[in-house]
């Protein structure tokens, strides 16, 4: 299955800007499906961790209140060119994603 994740990186001297986009439905349980009046059960990101060559270098824990394809943006020192960035998140129902880009 192809990654839910969006990544871009541009990187100046040592420093890169991160910027994703996380394609998730971001329910937060309080919300009542219009045709059946019944809620719509939660269903949410909790964690989105990013590593750069396999060292944590953020981690995001998020609750009810982040909208629907969650948009998360960041810099960080320490980069090159060719280096790997990796973002993972974990949902509420145990759903997980991750997306693995190059740094450019």
């Amino acid at each position: 299955m192809a990654s839910k994740i969006k990544l871009k990186t541009k990187l100046q001297g040592d420093v890169v800007e991160v910027k994703s986009l996380m394609l998730h439905p971001m329910e937060t349980g309080a919300r009542k499906d219009p045709d059946t009046g019944k809620p719509v059960p939660a269903h949410h990101i909790t964690q989105l961790t990013f590593t750069h060559n396999a060292r944590t270098v953020m981690v995001a824990n998020f609750s009810t209140a982040v909208s629907k394809n969650p948009y998360f943006a960041f810099s960080f020192k320490g980069a090159s060119a060719g280096d790997k960035l990796k973002a993972s998140w974990v949902d509420n129902l145990g759903g997980t994603d991750e997306l693995e880009v190059e740094i450019s």
